[in-house]
């Protein structure tokens, strides 16, 4: 067992809290991205994990034995840094033999085991070269490949592709979690790349001043954001926010909108919640996808009447900024929709996905919450 637990955790660094209160289960085989911010407790979280930092209050537990206060080297963990961490005077094959050395693996196998490695992350040809030599690109894959080459309970990787340009990085995506699954290894990846987390995780648990504010499968996360933060934060164009306020007319359960005046009704099992949450006169905020947002000529429905603003042709979609009164609200549409800047068009919701957030908790409402 691999199963990696958190409980409690706390982290401070003398006045300042880097981790509050963590409660977080790895499982075992897992692919668990740790997604946040710069400054958000995530890097901190993974050290406290390899040992490399001691817990301020809390415990570590690794397939079921408290680790808290064991050494980084006692644990069997593999740690890439986002800055290589590479020996200087050892060549890249060195480094990438350095931990099966110490396993004093017999040395016709470690020429076996570096070999393969090293054609998977594509650095054959740099195996006789010593840091100084290399790019930064390759130091980052000499530091995957020495983790790699191990094969560990427990991967931890600090941000590993960062600095790899965009074509290798895409491919490294994908070729770290095909390792992930062949190894088998419990997996806890740091990055503040929105698309890696989402490409990769099994599970993204989301992260802002230490404390966690989500965890769950990509398209969870995605589509439920727990509150006004991670909703923000995932996705790209990112979600649009309207101010309204929950209004009842004539038996209809809906939300009148503060910028417009408009009254939207809402249907489904939001109605029954928005109902349960607070009911009239309570401050909201409505948050829609891009891709949930479609654009009418003519007036329909539960509408919103709008203006196209701005047009961003991507190629296989287009981007259409429509102004509501004083709120801007981007639209994901086909190329194949013709719009003219300035022109009137009629905006709906998907209101099976749109999401509902009570303003001054910026909580999202869900059923049963009040």
């Amino acid at each position: 067992m691999a199963e990696v637990v958190l409980s409690n955790l706390v982290k401070r660094f003398g006045d300042f809290t880097a981790v509050k209160n963590l409660d977080l289960t790895i499982r075992d085989r897992e692919f668990l991205v740790l997604l946040g911010p710069s400054g958000c407790g995530k890097t901190t979280t993974l050290r406290c994990i390899s040992g490399l930092e001691l817990p301020t209050e809390g415990k570590i537990f690794l397939g079921g034995e408290d680790v808290t206060m064991q050494r980084a080297s006692r644990r069997d963990i593999a740690f890439v840094f986002q800055l290589y961490a590479l020996y200087p005077h050892l060549t890249a094959y060195g480094n990438i033999s350095f931990p099966l050395k110490t396993q004093r693996m017999p040395r016709k196998q470690i020429r076996e085991e570096v070999q393969k490695t090293a054609k998977l992350l594509q650095i054959e040809h740099i195996l006789n070269k010593k840091p100084k030599a290399l790019s930064g690109g390759d130091m980052q894959r000499v530091a995957l490949g020495r983790a790699l080459v191990r094969r560990p309970k427990v991967f931890l990787l600090d941000e590993p592709i960062g600095t790899l340009d965009a074509a290798f990085r895409e491919e490294m995506r994908s070729e770290l979690k095909r390792l992930h699954v062949d190894v088998g290894a419990t997996t806890v990846y740091v990055t503040h790349d929105q698309m890696e987390a989402m490409s990769m995780g099994d599970r993204i648990a989301i992260m802002n001043e230490g404390v966690l504010q989500q965890v769950g499968p990509p398209h969870e996360v995605y589509a439920d954001p727990a509150n006004l933060f991670v909703a923000r934060f995932i996705g790209s164009p990112g979600m649009n926010f309207l101010d309204c306020v929950a209004a009842l007319r004539r038996g209809a359960a809906g939300v009148t909108m503060s910028s417009g005046g408009d009254f939207i009704e809402i249907r489904g099992k939001l109605r029954d919640t928005l109902i349960a949450s607070g009911g009239e006169g309570t401050d909201l905020v409505l948050g829609v996808r891009p891709e949930d947002v479609s654009i009418h000529p003519e007036k329909c429905d539960n509408c919103l009447e709008t203006k196209v603003y701005i047009i961003e042709r991507m190629g296989s979609y287009n981007i259409v900024d429509i102004r509501y009164g004083e709120e801007m609200i981007r639209v994901r549409t086909l190329p194949s929709v013709k719009l003219q800047l300035g022109q009137t068009v009629h905006m709906t919701l998907d209101m099976d996905r749109i999401r509902l957030f009570d303003k001054k908790t910026e909580k999202a409402l869900r059923p049963n919450a009040r």
